[in-house]
């Protein structure tokens, strides 16, 4: 089977067409404002001085301005510019990342599909998260032929009852909220037809720069004056849980800056906290850490996959179900942040799990 890999790559144009790559030079640039040596950085590269120097030369010559800064004793720093050009390329990547990770793992499940002509392929919609990016590469790794589709929540669900999936993936808050997040679901799962198969109990919570310079404490934080906001898109099962968070503790969201923006991944919204256009954020704490950024828990929650009763027995259902009750897989689940895989491969009912009152899920209090 193969993998696609699926990167970002900045290039800049001048006005006369010359083109450098800042995604190249960044990452340089990043290793002379560690060493305080181009130098040092070039050799930690691999590069000959010459060549590194040429790289930086070019794209210096293309936007006008130099990179790097050298005083007499202190080595060499980087400009203004030059810590513009590192910061945009971490952006860029960090934005994109779990977009093009998604669309990577769309693109190699078509093709391995196409180049096998396997009929087995376990088809999997699902809401984008840590949990099920692990058990697809689990697949992969196992040579099992999988194609996997990031969907919203609700568009897996539907996916599944036109048969357009053999499981599809949504979430689900514990506590207070659970009941009406679940009746997004219900008109499209039948407790004769389904089952659900839980994956992981996760936490979501708030994405804080690191120290937490604003003291945040919850969600009543969102509506301060000195807060800026960075959201998930809507439709999301993270913007919906979140739209209810707010109703219950009376905050208008009209009064959030930045309620209506909408980025599609946990990702691009640590991304733009890290990066500091964004002082608050809200999704799994995997992404936090991933960033460096702090993270206070809100609610957790129940990752499920739904599957029709009649297909558990099906070869690439019960490759998955194997999988999902594998130790080693559990032991790989349970090393994400914030995640709990305790009753990974378990089966409940569709009326059980909705409700939260399987032994995976039960409900243990309302959002803090």
């Amino acid at each position: 089977m193969i993998r696609i890999e699926c990167d970002a790559y900045l290039t800049v144009r001048d006005t006369e067409g010359r083109t450098a790559s800042l995604s190249d030079v960044a990452p340089l640039l990043e290793l002379v404002a560690d060493t305080g040596s181009i130098a040092q950085a070039a050799q930690a590269k691999g590069l000959s001085y010459r060549h590194a120097w040429g790289m930086l030369r070019a794209l210096e010559a293309c936007v006008g301005a130099e990179l790097i800064e050298t005083a007499r004793g202190k080595g060499s720093t980087l400009s203004e510019l030059g810590r513009a050009i590192v910061d945009a390329q971490r952006l860029a990547r960090s934005r994109l990342d779990g977009n093009l990770r998604a669309l990577a793992a769309e693109v190699a499940s078509d093709l391995n599909r196409r180049l096998a002509q396997r009929d087995g392929a376990v088809r999997i919609h699902a809401s984008h998260g840590y949990a099920v990016a692990t058990l697809v590469s689990a697949l992969v790794d196992a040579q099992a032929a999988v194609d996997i589709k990031y969907r919203e929540s609700v568009e897996a669900v539907q996916a599944l009852a036109r048969g357009e999936c053999e499981l599809a993936g949504f979430h689900l808050p514990r506590g207070a909220f659970r009941e009406q997040c679940a009746q997004i679901y219900r008109p499209w799962l039948d407790d004769t037809r389904h089952v659900l198969i839980h994956l992981t109990r996760r936490q979501q919570g708030l994405f804080v720069p690191r120290g937490n310079p604003k003291q945040v404490r919850g969600l009543a934080d969102l509506a301060r004056n000195d807060i800026r906001f960075v959201n998930r898109q809507p439709g999301s099962g993270t913007r919906m849980l979140l739209d209810l968070a707010l109703r219950a503790i009376g905050i208008d969201p009209e009064r959030i800056d930045g309620y209506a923006s909408a980025e599609l991944t946990h990702s691009a919204i640590a991304a733009f906290v890290a990066s500091g256009m964004a002082d608050l954020g809200f999704g799994v704490e995997p992404a936090a850490h991933h960033f460096g950024l702090d993270f206070i828990p809100v609610v957790d929650e129940d990752y499920y996959f739904a599957c029709e009763r009649a297909r558990l027995d099906s070869r690439p259902l019960a490759g998955v179900l194997a999988l999902l009750r594998d130790a080693r897989f559990v032991e790989r689940v349970a090393h994400l942040d914030g995640y709990d895989p305790a009753a990974c491969g378990m089966l409940t009912g569709i009326a059980t799990g909705l409700a939260g009152s399987d032994g995976a899920a039960a409900p243990d209090g309302n959002a803090r």
